[in-house]
């Protein structure tokens, strides 16, 4: 996700003094976050798609055509990763529209404002997913 451009464009939700976590000020913000991040990356695709059909040129030095061959490799790895990531969003906003939004999936307390600005797609309280990636990587050894 492109952090610099989402604090430029969405700076900091700073709510109000005695505002209820997860208000509806709240959830408009993060709403309107999470689908301009999925619009952009929408159109990245697309215009990648597009790009790819206009370049798709034979080349008959095996040097190029590896080239190119490894350009479009990265390409679609970087789209597949942003696949991926507009899944997590998709999911994001159905948890907006049901509710549950801004709660953790393992404990149930309150993610916070801070760490769903720098990461929205947050499902999970920080201490569980510390938590979390300590088991993975006793589980990877």
């Amino acid at each position: 996700m492109p952090d610099d451009t989402l604090q430029k464009q969405f700076p900091p939700y700073v709510p109000a003094e005695g505002e209820d976590y997860m208000s509806e000020k709240q959830l408009a913000h993060f709403r309107d976050m999470l689908e301009s991040v999925k619009r952009e990356l929408m159109g990245d695709i697309e215009r990648t798609v597009h790009t790819m059909q206009d370049e798709a040129t034979v080349f008959a030095d095996p040097n190029d055509r590896a080239s190119q061959e490894s350009d479009i490799a990265l390409e679609l790895r970087n789209r597949d990763r942003e696949r991926k990531l507009i899944k997590k969003i998709d999911e994001a906003l159905g948890r907006i529209a049901a509710g549950e939004y801004g709660y953790c999936d393992s404990c149930g307390v309150e993610i916070g404002l801070k760490r769903l600005e720098a990461r929205p797609t947050a499902t999970m309280c920080i201490d569980c997913k510390t938590l979390e990636e300590m088991r993975e990587r006793q589980v990877a050894k």
